[in-house]
């Protein structure tokens, strides 16, 4: 047998195609027929493969005919805005702006011409488009951030107030002075907790007291949320609480625009409205009530708070589109069979598009008592949308309304897009309308049974709520799933049960009491609906609680870096295409959820430090910490719980308390003694600001802490109340936390790791021992230590900020005695070695003790 060459070929058995030509005539022998299978193997291969190639083609075509990329375009926004925030030295704005103008120019050129390179070019416009709208927000707002803490008089003007649980009230104020010291680098806005028995100050009345101010929490691990972010882009520049109760000095001075006078009435109204629905309802139902109408939530006990969030339900106490949907369709249902009352006007004029109108107007009525909260913009803009396409005849309800919401919140607010709210909201939303649509196109069985009893369509109804219910449920806890466990590493392990029972009381209920409460509020007829609500919440909570006694939330660690971008990815592609290529999306997620769940465990931390140097902790396995503090801060102890998966918490043994394992005797002996093997008891000085220490003292202090050291256990901290802690870990590393920053010399002394909550006069221990001041921590942020070999002095330090300092955390590097900024350079995950200088003195950081904190 022969293969003739040149433009002829002969057909092979078994394949599906020709095989390609040879250049020349080749004689055949026997043995090569062997090999014609494979070669028809590799054909079908071949042809498959073009089969995909066209069928990918194929999908691609079809999503851009329906007009699906689209959607993507808040995507690449949000990518090119999370990129400028998450860059250590983002591109100059300059060359970010001409880029972006170039890559237009480029997209328009090729438009027509070369289909990809036009698509290509038009996602890099939008996202340096994306990025330049963050370089613009940081800029807008410019918030004046405050370097260290400090107690000051404080007097400014009262713009928001919230009443707390235990009848305090938080309030934000804009300072017009203070005073001893007067602060030389001032914040614009505070928020500050007061607490007494005195009447609250209102709206717009001039408010002064003596304050301890803070700059708003950095993040309380590397990695985790950082607080000073979100605060920078509210505007609230540092946050405290007064020492004692306020004064009020009266109505403060009039505003000179128009805004700020409108923006103070709208805060009045929104304030008296929470007031009233306290007054009226009380307790934690009344509480309730306020979050969802106002928006205000500290005034809920921190059980309930607690148990709706085991329980699943805490995202009814934010005005999301939930509760801006159920308004809004609440009217719009409401106002449409009202004039289909009258069948002269129904037939005159079309009433569906009036009643749009007045749920657009309800709707835009419920964002301004609601504060305009982020959340509650976003819903807005997302109802609004759909409303108003109800007034053109459009569909109400699809991703292209989503995206154009999507696309407004990110070119007003870039910064949303890094918070949760943002991020769970859309997620959610997109998924309902994928889910939806998909269960609209499903293939429709029909057995043909018909219900004829009495009570049939009812009982049909219903059973098309609860379906509905349980849809909505299973696909919003689903989709909002990776993003609980990337934020706030734990899952509601009974959400679906708990929201089966508690939103049709919701939606049948409590939001149309509220509603009606606030048609009639202005006439006073509003009480009986609120308390109509009220009974509603109060059984919502009794859901809480039951379903939260369940079993515990799911917990889970710190996710590796990728794990939210990618499965973000996949969650994208599954939620906004129409294709088979959104399968893609689904094998991705699934590739990332198992990724993440087999991936090898990664050494875990053995020493954490808090950025104030108030609290270290020591990671003794999996699932016990001890700590330097009987009792430690709650803000910061539960998030090292949630990110380490903390169980056990071990406090420290009190010298002072003999029960607590190591006695108290008497006073040390003489040098030239040996060390008695029991640690001797002391007292703290009387006045504790300004300590006098002698010699004698110091010795002593640093012979009590070598004796602590041999005597104490290991993995625990033993203490000198309010003066120093030392440990021993099972390493071999010794560790000692100072509170006095006398006893910081004796403690470099005798540990290889000295931690100090003060400043101190000099920057590093001469014995070599690792020193962290208050100063260091103030410019690295919280730190986290992976200790090695003792002996080699193998110790791995990651620092929240190493380097590079953004608008929102450049606040660090602040020196009042030069009145700037001293980039002195950190090196790459690592604390300086030598502070950059004292932050204290009479602009902004007087160093004073605990007393009132």
């Amino acid at each position: 047998m022969t293969v003739v060459a040149d433009r002829e070929a002969v057909r092979i058995e078994g394949a599906d195609t020709f095989p390609p030509p040879v250049t020349a005539l080749v004689p055949t022998p026997p043995t090569a027929l062997r090999g014609l299978p494979t070669a028809g193997l590799a054909v079908r291969m071949r042809e498959r493969l073009q089969r995909v190639a066209e069928g990918f083609e194929g999908a691609l075509r079809r999503e851009h005919d329906h007009g699906h990329f689209f959607h993507f375009v808040p995507v690449f926004l949000g990518t090119g805005a999370v990129l400028w925030f998450c860059l250590g030295q983002p591109p100059p704005t300059l060359a970010l702006a001409v880029l972006c103008c170039a890559s237009i120019g480029v997209s328009l050129l090729l438009s027509g011409r070369n289909p990809i390179g036009c698509r290509l070019t038009t996602v890099a416009a939008l996202v340096l488009a994306g990025m330049l709208l963050a370089d613009f927000e940081a800029r807008r707002r410019a918030t004046t951030m405050l370097d260290s803490g400090v107690t000051t008089v404080v007097t400014g003007v009262v713009e928001r107030r919230e009443a707390g649980a235990k009848g305090e009230w938080r309030y934000v104020v804009r300072l017009t002075s203070t005073a001893e010291p007067r602060l030389r680098r001032a914040p614009e806005r505070v928020s500050l907790l007061a607490r007494g028995k005195g009447p609250p100050a209102m709206l717009g009345d001039l408010l002064t007291g003596r304050a301890r101010l803070s700059p708003p929490s950095g993040p309380a691990l590397p990695g985790l949320n950082d607080f000073s972010f979100a605060s920078y882009f509210d505007g609230i520049g540092a946050v405290g609480f007064f020492l004692g109760a306020p004064r009020g000095l009266g109505p403060g001075p009039d505003e000179q625009s128009l805004w700020a006078a409108t923006e103070r009435q709208l805060f009045s109204v929104r304030d008296g409205i929470s007031t009233r629905i306290r007054r009226v309802i009380g307790g934690d139902p009344g509480a309730f009530a306020a979050s969802i109408i106002t928006g205000e939530r500290r005034s809920m006990s921190r059980d309930a708070t607690e148990a709706l969030r085991l329980s699943g339900l805490a995202h009814i106490t934010a005005i999301s589109g939930l509760n801006m949907a159920l308004a809004s369709g609440i009217f719009f249902v409401g106002l449409r069979m009202a004039l289909s009352l009258l069948p002269g006007l129904a037939q005159a004029v079309p009433i569906k598009k009036i009643a749009a109108a007045g749920a657009l107007l309800a709707a835009f009525a419920y964002l301004m008592i609601s504060g305009y909260q982020v959340s509650a913009v976003r819903a807005f803009l997302m109802t609004a949308i759909m409303l108003v396409a109800v007034l053109f005849d459009r569909p109400a309800i699809s991703l292209r309304n989503l995206a154009l919401a999507a696309i407004v919140i990110i070119a007003t607010t870039p910064s949303a897009v890094m918070g949760p709210s943002f991020q769970m909201s859309f997620a959610a939303t997109a998924a309902l309308i994928a889910g939806y649509a998909a269960w609209r196109a499903r293939p429709r069985w029909n057995p043909g049974l018909r219900l004829s009893f009495p009570g049939a369509r009812f009982l049909g109804e219903g059973g098309k709520l609860m379906a509905g219910t349980f849809l909505t449920s299973l696909i919003g806890g689903l989709s909002t799933a990776i993003f609980a466990i990337a934020h706030f590493h734990r899952l509601a392990p009974h959400g679906l049960e708990a929201n089966l029972a508690a939103m049709p009381i919701i939606s049948i209920l409590v939001m149309p009491a509220g509603l009606v409460a606030m048609l009639l509020m202005p006439f006073g007829l509003d009480a009986p609906f609120l308390l109509l609500m009220g009974i509603g919440l109060e059984w919502v909570l009794v859901i809480a609680h039951g379903v939260a006694g369940w079993g515990e939330a799911i917990g889970f660690t710190r996710m590796p870096g990728w794990f939210l971008p990618v499965a973000s990815i996949g969650l994208l592609l599954m939620t906004l295409l129409r294709s088979w290529l959104r399968h893609a999306g689904s094998v991705l997620l699934a590739a990332v959820i198992a990724a993440a769940a087999l991936a090898p465990n990664k050494p875990s931390v053995d020493v954490l430090i808090a950025e104030d140097g108030r609290l270290v902790g020591l990671r003794l396995s999996q699932q016990s910490l001890a700590t330097n503090r009987t009792r430690p801060p709650r803000f910061i102890f539960e998030q090292w719980q949630a990110a380490l998966g903390i169980g056990e918490h071990l406090g420290p043994i009190d010298l002072g308390k003999a029960a607590t394992g190591l006695p108290a005797v008497a006073e040390a002996p003489a040098p030239d003694a040996p060390l008695a093997k029991s640690v001797p008891q002391t007292t703290m000085p009387p006045d504790r600001k300004a300590p006098k220490w002698s010699e004698d003292d110091l010795r002593k202090a640093r012979e009590r802490m070598r004796v602590a050291l041999k005597e104490a256990g290991e993995g625990r901290f033993v203490c000198e109340s309010k003066s120093w802690c030392v440990a021993r870990l099972g390493s071999g590393w010794t560790i000692a936390t100072v509170e006095e920053a006398a006893f910081v010399g004796g403690a470099c002394d005798v540990a290889d790791i000295v931690v100090s909550a003060r400043r101190v006069a000099f920057s590093s221990c001469r014995s070599g021992a690792r020193l962290f001041t208050a100063e260091s921590l103030r410019r690295s942020g919280a730190v986290e230590l992976w200790l090695g070999d003792r002996k080699a002095r193998d110790m791995r330090v990651t620092a929240s900020f190493s380097g590079d300092y953004r608008p929102w955390s450049v606040h660090r590097l602040y020196d009042w005695r030069s009145d700037s900024f001293r980039a002195d350079p950190v090196p790459d995950g690592a604390v300086p070695s030598t502070p950059a200088g004292h932050a204290g003195g009479p602009s902004a950081a007087e160093d004073v003790s605990d007393s009132g904190e």
